[in-house]
C-alpha cells in the first residue's frame, strides 16, 4: 500500500461491517484498538461529526464527516440493526458472547470487533487485493499522515489531528514531503 493509499485496493468480506472500519481508520488516522473500541456515540450523523478517543496518551479530537463516510455510516448501521434483531429473535451467531449493542463494529459473534479478527480481516483483504506486502492496522494511521502531509496540510494541523501530543512523532509525514518546498522563493 502507497503510503498516500487509503483502504480503497481492499475488498471482501468476513464481518458485518465489511471495510467501513478501515475506511474509517484511514480517513481519521486511528489505530487498530481506537477503531476497535468505537462506540455508538462517538457517531454523530445528524452533526456530521465523529468523536476520536485517543489512545497512548493522545489527543481525543472531534473530526467531521464526509459525506461517503455518512452515507457508508447509516448503511452499516442499517445492516447492523439487521443483525441485532436478527439476533434478538433467536438466529445463531458464531460464538456465546453477550450481545455488545453499544459497540460500532461488531463481529459476527455480536461482540465489539477485536484487534485478532481486524488483522486478519485486513491481511485477508490485502492478499485479495494482490498486494506485495501484508497489510497492518497502522499502516492505515501512517498512510493517513502522509496523505494529509501531501495534500499540504501543517505539521502542527497533522498532529492536531492524529492526537499526537509530541510533534516528533508527526514530523516523519512532512519530511518526506518535497512538494512542501514548491511554494518557497516565489
Amino acid at each position: 500500500m502507497a503510503p498516500q493509499q487509503g483502504p480503497e485496493g481492499l475488498a471482501g468480506e468476513g464481518s458485518p461491517s465489511g471495510t467501513q472500519e478501515q475506511r474509517l481508520m484511514f480517513r481519521h488516522g486511528l489505530r487498530v484498538t481506537e477503531a476497535c473500541a468505537m462506540r455508538l456515540d462517538q457517531v454523530d450523523l445528524d452533526s456530521r461529526i465523529l468523536h476520536v478517543e485517543r489512545l497512548k496518551g493522545g489527543l481525543s479530537t472531534t473530526q467531521p464527516l464526509r459525506a461517503e463516510e455518512l452515507r457508508m455510516l447509516k448503511s452499516w448501521l442499517q445492516e447492523r440493526s439487521r443483525w441485532l434483531r436478527q439476533w434478538d429473535r433467536g438466529k445463531s451467531r458464531s460464538g456465546s458472547l453477550p450481545l455488545d449493542r453499544q459497540a460500532l463494529f461488531l463481529s459476527t459473534r455480536g461482540a465489539a470487533l477485536s484487534r485478532k479478527t481486524f488483522w486478519a480481516l485486513l491481511r485477508r483483504y490485502g492478499e485479495a487485493a494482490g498486494l506485495s506486502l501484508p497489510p497492518h492496522p497502522h499502516m492505515l494511521r501512517h498512510a493517513c499522515g502522509f496523505a494529509l502531509a501531501d495534500q499540504g496540510a501543517d505539521t502542527r494541523l497533522i498532529q492536531d489531528y492524529l492526537g499526537h501530543r509530541n510533534i516528533q512523532h508527526t514530523v516523519r509525514y512532512t519530511a518526506t514531503n518535497a512538494q512542501r518546498f514548491e511554494k518557497l522563493w516565489r
